[in-house]
């Protein structure tokens, strides 16, 4: 198990590490002259001596690698330097917005899975129902609309139309309500048909058969010994769901004035702040990997068919 550990961690370093120099790659090639950037973000009417001197004092006149280098190394100590937006370490910028997001990733997590569960239950429990019809039919309609038209179609309803929500902005729970429901739609659309295949799936199995033979009733089995065994494939997609919502619904947060770490990148973007862009994407490639991490350990250690793959 450690063995595998630490091959698991060794591949996301070697992924971690190409990240980074795409990035930096592709942040190197873009257009305009970060030192003349940054001189115009403080107001400052940039002279080319000026600019010089700014390109001497950021190593921005060092080849290519030397800078990159020097960029990885004052990384993995956390600093990634100064935005040019807001004039502060571009570190303590994603802390001070990474609470939102966290908030809002949450209770998108908690809805999916308050409802996604008993509707995929609903559908499996009672194939080709009317039940089972009319959750394939949400579901379909949940994945085929746009997030952003989603967003703006339950702000105009709720919030314009019935004013019982907050329109924009963080204000407390009730300003929650709407981008949480917004994001939360289309994964419980995509997870109450996967539960639904997988809960199929399973209860077709021997074990599932015999029990029914015996007299069992319907909701013990499924809740018993369906859904525990369901369970390993259906976390995996909720770490991958789990570390791209953490990654910030930069749309979802653009439409609803929801300050996270979404946003941020959509302002930094706009912007051409290179050192916030950058660290964005380093923070949240790190928090995706990690928690497809600890989603794959905890599956290794579930399934006792990938240990004895392992030791063959």
């Amino acid at each position: 198990m450690s063995r595998y550990i630490v091959h698991r961690l060794l591949q996301l370093a070697a992924v971690l590490l190409g990240i980074s120099f795409l990035t930096f790659l592709l942040t190197y090639l873009s257009p305009g002259d970060p030192a003349r950037l940054m001189l115009m973000s403080t107001g400052v009417t940039p002279s080319e001596e000026l600019v010089a001197q700014v390109r001497t004092e950021l190593g921005l006149d060092e080849p290519f690698l030397v800078r990159y280098g020097s960029w990885v190394l004052h990384a993995l100590t956390g600093d990634f330097g100064m935005s040019y937006k807001y004039g502060y370490p571009v570190t303590e910028i994603l802390l001070s917005r990474m609470p939102a997001t966290l908030e809002l990733a949450g209770a998108a997590l908690l809805l999916v899975v308050l409802i996604s569960f008993p509707l995929g239950m609903t559908a499996a429990m009672q194939p080709n129902r009317a039940k089972d019809y009319f959750i394939r039919v949400f579901s379909f309609a949940g994945l085929s609309m746009p997030s952003f038209w989603l967003g703006l179609l339950l702000m105009l309803i709720f919030a314009v139309k019935l004013q019982l929500l907050p329109v924009m902005g963080r204000s407390g729970v009730r300003s929650l309500i709407l981008p949480a429901c917004t994001l939360a739609v289309p994964l419980i659309a995509q997870y109450s048909r996967q539960i639904r295949t997988v809960l199929l799936e399973e209860m077709s199995q021997d074990y599932v058969i015999g029990a029914k033979a015996r007299g069992v009733r319907e909701g013990t089995i499924m809740l018993r010994y369906v859904l525990p065994n369901a369970l390993l494939p259906l976390m995996t997609l909720l770490g991958m769901s789990a570390g791209a919502l953490l990654g910030g619904a930069a749309i979802i947060e653009s439409v609803f004035g929801w300050p996270g770490v979404g946003q941020l990148a959509l302002e930094a973007i706009i912007a051409r702040d290179y050192p916030l862009i950058q660290g964005y994407v380093i923070w949240m490639a790190v928090i995706y990997v990690s928690i497809n991490l600890v989603v794959d350990v905890w599956t290794h250690i579930r399934d006792p068919r990938l240990r004895l793959g392992e030791d063959v």
